[in-house]
Formats: C-alpha cells, sequence, structure tokens
C-alpha cells in the first residue's frame, strides 16, 4: 500500500461518510478511504458510491470483504461501529495515524455517542501506542446540520447512497432512506 495518505476515512459511500473525507481536505490533511464489505444488504451499492466519492476528490479508495456468519439486517447493527474501527486499525496504511467516522448526534445507538468514541480511543492507545486517533468531526452535529454543511460546500450528493436495506434501489423505508427524504436530499 502507497504510504501518502495521513487519514483514513470510513468511506461507506454515504453523505457521512463523503462529509469526512471533505472535512479532512478542508482542514489540510490528505485522506484516503477504506470501504468495508462485512455482509451489509446495500454493500454492492455502497461499494459503487464510495467509489464514486472517493474519484471525486482525488483519493485512493482501499477496500476489504470479511464474510459473514450471519445475514445482516438494515437498522442497529451491534457492534458495528468498533468492528469498522477495528478493521481499519487493522488494515491501515503506516502512514496513517488518524482514522475518522462520519458519525452524528440525534441517534440512539451507543456507538454513535462520544463515550463510545473514548472507549474505543482507550483501545486504539493501547494497541498503536499512542499513536493512532480516532476522528469524527459530526459527532457533535444533528443529521440536518451535517447535510447543512454538505449543502454549504456544495458537495455532490448524488454520488452517495445511502439506503440500510438494499442495493438494488433505495427502500424508502429504512432510517437512512427517511433522513433522505425528510432532509429533502435526492439519490
Amino acid at each position: 500500500m502507497p504510504e501518502s495518505s495521513e487519514v483514513m476515512v470510513l468511506l461507506s459511500g454515504g453523505i457521512d461518510s463523503m462529509a469526512c473525507v471533505h472535512f479532512s481536505i478542508e482542514m489540510g490533511r490528505k485522506p484516503c478511504g477504506l470501504f468495508i464489505d462485512y455482509g451489509q444488504p446495500p454493500a454492492l451499492q455502497e461499494s459503487k458510491s464510495a467509489k464514486l466519492v472517493a474519484k471525486h476528490f482525488g483519493i485512493t479508495l482501499y477496500s476489504t470483504k470479511f464474510k459473514s456468519l450471519q445475514k445482516k439486517k438494515s437498522g442497529y447493527i451491534p457492534a458495528r461501529n468498533a468492528f469498522l474501527l477495528a478493521s481499519a486499525l487493522m488494515e491501515k496504511p503506516s502512514a496513517v495515524h488518524t482514522i475518522a467516522l462520519g458519525i452524528h448526534a440525534g441517534t440512539s445507538y451507543f456507538d454513535c455517542q462520544p463515550s463510545f468514541i473514548n472507549k474505543m480511543q482507550e483501545l486504539f492507545n493501547f494497541y498503536s501506542n499512542n499513536r493512532v486517533r480516532i476522528m469524527c468531526p459530526f459527532i457533535e452535529f444533528q443529521k440536518a446540520e451535517l447535510y447543512s454543511y454538505c449543502r454549504d460546500r456544495k458537495l455532490p450528493f448524488e454520488l452517495t447512497y445511502s439506503c440500510e436495506a438494499s442495493s438494488s434501489r433505495p427502500c424508502g423505508k429504512c432510517l437512512s432512506c427517511l433522513d433522505r427524504e425528510l432532509l429533502n436530499v435526492s439519490t
């Protein structure tokens, strides 16, 4: 793997992770992306969108696939963000010292809370000898604020995919689809 990026963004192909890529660039930090197929229903479309987002920003996108023992459903997946962060720590190029995640406020999921990130950072400190940080630039943003961040910067919503249930087309019923509809974001 090339050693040129300093931030690895967990790039799902959705709006939140696209915003993380842009945020890293805006802060003057060169990002790369990591797409992880962990058996989620929309993996195929998410992968396509992650590639489009990476191409738009001119960043390297790494991809990995983990074989799942059980079929994943839409909605809350226990330990998902812990798994994604640990996988990124394991797979990152040596030049990467920050792993970015596009989580935001306004959700009841434990793994989208500052306390979760603090616990994961403790593990990162142990495994990386205090050399790798977790960055969640939107952890205090509500979803509408995150969308405003993207709109204000004219980020390409049309490249993203956010349905939790399907890879063929948005289901229109899951939380991600309803968020896009409520905030008038086209697919």
